[in-house]
């Protein structure tokens, strides 16, 4: 699934059927090439942060969660994460050598785990195995 598909997605409460949010962003981890956590919006308490973890299913309509009382506070390493110097879509595309080889148009992901599928660009796709490293300035990937 593409992050452009599933930005919006509702999330929704198992224990109530209530809307709990909506998804906003992304939070990945590049050193395991997952996504770790969605950032959300529209919640009805303070918290931002579903933990992939607590994710009971990602499906092509809405997010499964067992209730909003495992949406979190962006704090730690989510809030690190979660910064606009992490954001992936629009960076360049860096080899570990220097050498730019693109610009993220979307990130195609595995809704079962989360795992970084693909980054798209312009292009060719990048394997998802290739990230390195998500920084203010571009997206590091091995080639």
């Amino acid at each position: 699934m593409l992050f452009s598909e599933a930005s919006g997605h509702k999330v929704v409460s198992t224990g109530n059927a209530a809307t709990v949010g909506h998804v906003g962003s992304f939070v990945i981890d590049p050193t395991v090439q997952k996504v770790v956590a969605l950032s959300l919006k529209k919640t009805p308490g303070t918290g931002t942060i579903l933990p992939w973890s607590d994710v009971t299913a990602f499906g092509a309509d809405a997010v499964t969660v067992a209730g909003d009382h495992l949406i979190v506070a962006e704090e730690g390493t989510f809030a690190e994460l979660n910064s606009k110097h992490h954001a992936i879509l629009k960076k360049r595309i860096l080899t570990s050598g220097g050498q730019q080889v693109g610009t993220v148009r979307d990130v195609d992901f595995d809704p079962a785990d989360g795992s970084i599928l693909g980054i798209l660009t312009d292009d060719q796709p990048i394997d998802g195995s290739s990230l390195i490293g998500i920084g203010s300035y571009a997206v590091v990937v091995k080639i």
